[in-house]
């Protein structure tokens, strides 16, 4: 692999070139940011096992689980703020050079960090808030976490008595058909590919690169740990995402 900065001036040279850049970010932005993997030991999944929707929907028990979990979870990302890699992402869509931002995270920190809503695709939804699934009525997710914090373990709708969810997409649950063809059209629209932070092995949202690869793109991966999908990238990282988007948006400023 060569130096950090050979890699640097090639990625820069590619940002430099490209017309319509995508980004694809995963749980691996959002680490320095104080957001535990929930994967890795000591995760949310390590400390309780996977409530599916459909269990969700049948089972009193299994949403009481499924909040008790979305409670600690709460109580872990609530005082997350975004870190120089948001905020670089950010800063490349003010200067013009980044059109669409695929995130897998429910965090809503590229949000915070300046990107606007009009470019983001939440592929699993948002924690930010929840969603009566009878009637559709919203309320931030704080509200919901101040009745669980009382002692409501299983919160039912004001309006209808429906399931109260938070807007993220769980286990057995449909993917949002709408924002996956976005994030599809997008990759392969794009002429340059951003993957920050994913180690690519959950489907279909792993597919995402491999489409921008098929259209023509050049791909700059930034990712702790190897992925299966590491061969079809122009440049790889393995240094920590804010370290190499920091430095490349303010090379980015300094040659333009």
């Amino acid at each position: 692999m060569e130096s950090f900065n050979e890699r640097l001036n090639l990625a820069l040279n590619l940002i430099k070139e490209a017309k319509r850049i995508t980004a694809f970010t995963g749980a691996g932005i959002s680490t320095e940011s104080g957001i535990p993997d929930f994967r890795s030991p000591g995760g949310i999944w390590d400390r309780y096992r996977i409530v599916t929707f459909q269990e969700f929907l049948t089972s009193n028990s299994a949403r009481k689980e499924y909040w008790a979990m979305k409670r600690d979870l709460f109580r872990e990302i609530e005082s997350a703020k975004p870190n120089r890699a948001h905020l670089a992402l950010a800063e490349l869509e003010k200067i013009g050079k980044l059109n669409c931002l695929i995130t897998q995270n429910i965090d809503g920190l590229h949000q915070e960090g300046g990107n606007s809503s009009d470019i983001i695709i939440e592929l699993h939804g948002t924690n930010r808030r929840a969603n009566c699934l009878e009637c559709g009525k919203t309320w931030p997710i704080e509200d919901i976490q101040a009745r669980l914090e009382k002692g409501d373990l299983d919160p039912r709708c004001d309006v209808c008595n429906g399931f109260i969810k938070p807007a993220t997409v769980s286990f057995g649950q449909a993917m949002p058909v709408e924002d996956m063809l976005r994030a599809f059209q997008c990759a392969a629209t794009c002429d340059l590919f951003l993957m920050i932070g994913s180690s690519l092995q959950v489907e279909p949202a792993a597919s995402i690169p491999r489409e921008a690869h098929r259209a023509g793109a050049k791909l700059i991966f930034i990712n702790r740990t190897e992925t299966p999908l590491d061969f079809i990238a122009t440049v790889v990282f393995r240094e920590n995402a804010s370290d190499v988007l920091d430095e490349l948006v303010k090379l980015l400023k300094q040659s333009a």
